[in-house]
């Protein structure tokens, strides 16, 4: 029996075996006029196997790169587009550095530090004060996403200190929105505009 795993690896799976029949055929015709119309009907075939990505934008393009790819870069034709390199094909990308910047509190992470750091620069003392709560507020939302339970406003200011090396305080006094009253407002504002619609 002659069975799949005894032919050759098929290059794009995704055409199946008989588009590489006729590929490999191609490859074969001597006469260069016939071997150009035999790729054109063998692209006209691979087209009609997806139609639904025919209004890809170079779709065309995209088969003859997998007719060249094929044809293991052995059809000699005058190709209407430009071919990927085949040296390119199966090389590996390069790698994407990995930025190593230390978050002391991931829960909150480095953007919060890169706003503490311009809160820090802030000559406007009015100004200053309003960043410094609105920091302390979205720092006290991550917290709360993080972990429920030890959501305080003493924990939040201490953080922002020691985050600060204790450039950035708040008055005394000072309370924090509340979280949970936030979520439960909104919850109940759905269900009621959920109800006006029945």
């Amino acid at each position: 029996m002659d069975y799949n795993s005894n032919r050759k690896t098929l290059a794009m799976p995704e055409y199946g075996r008989h588009i590489q029949k006729m590929i490999d055929h191609a490859v074969t015709i001597e006469d260069r006029e016939e071997r150009t119309k035999c790729a054109k009907t063998i692209i006209g075939i691979m087209g009609n196997m997806f139609p639904h990505l025919r209004d890809v934008n170079d779709f065309k393009h995209k088969l003859w790169d997998h007719l060249a790819i094929m044809s293991d870069f052995k059809l000699d034709i005058d190709f209407p587009y430009d071919l990927p390199e085949k040296e390119t094909l199966n090389a590996k990308p390069d790698k994407v550095p990995y930025r190593n910047n230390k978050i002391s509190y991931m829960h909150y992470g480095e953007l919060i530090e890169q706003m503490i750091a311009k809160a820090i620069e802030f000559e406007d003392e009015e100004q200053k004060e309003k960043l410094i709560l609105l920091i302390a507020g979205h720092m006290k939302k991550s917290l709360y996403h993080w972990n429920h339970d030890s959501v305080t406003d003493d924990r939040i200011f201490n953080d922002l200190s020691r985050l600060s090396n204790g450039k950035l305080t708040v008055s005394e006094g000072t309370k924090l929105p509340e979280i949970r009253d936030n979520f439960q407002n909104r919850s109940r504002t759905n269900k009621k505009r959920n109800n006006d619609k029945k």
